[in-house]
């Protein structure tokens, strides 16, 4: 009788607790339909006013009175234009949802009829078009709509919810800068922190995630290949810099196919060539402009070693002697891969899928790009991170080029605009369901 007591006390539990989970999707779905409708305004106001990296400053501003509505304690000018939100909800875990805020150098090109015609200064003084060409305004406002959620929500949940608007992800400075500024000082160390990227290669309604490293780490180089000049005419009398870059350029090719293990991926691009002035002058010099893009370190350091062997071997069998031997120049910024902690990307795919239904996540592969959410990774505090991909393709595009193989715009491009509506609801469900979990767990 005992174990039959037991059982019926276990099924009913089990029925409470199904019956709270259905209702707390419920409550997470009507908020999201809720805040497509108000917040659409103010996504079609970051599209149409765009700020460039490191000048985010009416940008900041807006994330900023956005906090201040919903009850967040606000700290501003984090590393420049970073903005961080505060909102304690009793004792409980700290997670960190983190946003960016800058725009690109890119003329648009989309056709829209809130398209950005912004033509702004940038950090340097230069005049340059500026447009969400990354989908930053997509991210903005699915953040506001998740901690507007959350705010909603604050009898599900017990923490402390940070949310943080980074300035200048673009070129990689932002976290570092916001890091730098003693970020974990002003705010409580969080026990995980997420945010999105959204992604021009899966459809509206659907979230990305991969387990471990999810994007590279990035590296800039300039290689100046020496020779020693003369007239185009008497090429004889001369070491031609421009044939020597010319065969360091295909020689750099057998670096990921020769030299890398197949099963690490790896990227070496000569994305610039420069050198002549004119015709019939062969100069004494030619630059080189390098991207690397890697996912661990002992590759990397193989791509350094085999550019310097190759460059090296190239100028002696040229003729040339040990002082004009090519110069190889990195960057200084240090922008390494992205690493998902597995755990709490399985954790919130669990959640995810509880409430977007299994089909609409989808396990991808690492992708070659680069972002500077690692950084909150890195520090001292070893804080779990997990980056999703939202998807944000609409849905009758995406099945076009699927069927018919029609070209998608990618992020970076002029032309590229994310379905909205599909976009940010999911979006929305999907992180918020992720973080109440989190908090609860």
């Amino acid at each position: 009788m005992k174990i039959i007591q037991s059982i019926l006390l276990s099924l009913l539990s089990l029925s409470v607790c199904f019956g709270q989970k259905e209702k707390l999707n419920d409550k997470i779905v009507a908020a999201a339909d809720i805040e497509a409708e108000s917040l659409r305004s103010v996504y079609i106001d970051l599209h149409k006013n765009p700020e460039l990296s490191m000048m985010e400053f009416e940008t900041s501003k807006k994330m900023a009175d956005q906090l201040r509505k919903l009850g967040f304690q606000v700290i501003t000018g984090i590393g420049g234009n970073g903005v961080a939100g505060i909102m304690k909800n009793g004792e409980g875990k700290v997670i960190m949802f983190r946003t960016d805020m800058d725009a690109l150098p890119v003329k648009e090109n989309t056709g829209l009829t809130y398209a950005s015609t912004v033509v702004m200064k940038d950090a340097s003084g230069k005049e340059n078009p500026a447009m969400h060409a990354c989908g930053h305004d997509l991210h903005m406002t699915t953040w506001l709509g998740i901690i507007q959620a959350m705010a909603s929500l604050k009898e599900e949940w017990k923490g402390t919810l940070i949310a943080i608007a980074q300035p200048a992800e673009e070129g990689a400075a932002g976290a570092r800068a916001m890091l730098q500024d003693n970020l974990f000082k002003k705010v409580p160390v969080p026990d995980y922190a997420l945010c999105y990227h959204v992604n021009a290669d899966l459809p509206a309604g659907t979230i990305g995630y991969c387990p471990g490293p999810i994007l590279a780490g990035v590296k800039s180089a300039e290689i100046t290949v020496y020779g020693s000049g003369g007239h185009g005419a008497m090429p004889q009398n001369t070491i031609d810099p421009i044939v020597l870059a010319s065969r360091i350029v295909l020689d750099i090719q057998t670096i990921v196919s020769r030299r890398i293990n197949p099963v690490k991926p790896a990227v070496v691009t000569v994305g610039a060539i420069h050198g002549g002035t004119k015709n019939n002058i062969i100069p004494d010099e030619v630059k080189m402009l390098l991207t690397i893009r890697f996912f661990e370190d002992d590759v990397f350091q193989t791509i350094k070693t085999s550019l310097i062997n190759i460059t090296r071997g190239d100028a002696i069998s040229a003729g040339l002697p040990e002082n004009k031997m090519p110069l190889i120049v990195y960057d200084n910024s240090d922008d390494p891969p992205t690493k998902n902690d597995p755990d709490l990307v399985m954790k919130s795919v669990r959640s995810m899928k509880d409430i977007l239904g299994d089909n609409n996540l989808i396990q991808v592969a690492p992708s070659t790009g680069s972002e500077d959410f690692a950084q909150y990774g890195l520090t001292s505090e070893k804080i779990p991170i997990a980056l999703f991909w939202l998807g944000g393709v609409n849905q009758e595009k995406y099945r076009d080029h699927i069927e018919n193989g029609t070209p998608l715009s990618p992020i970076h491009s002029s032309s590229f605009a994310p379905d909205f509506d599909p976009a940010f609801k999911t979006g929305v469900k999907a992180m918020t369901k992720n973080l109440i979990d989190l908090f609860r767990k």
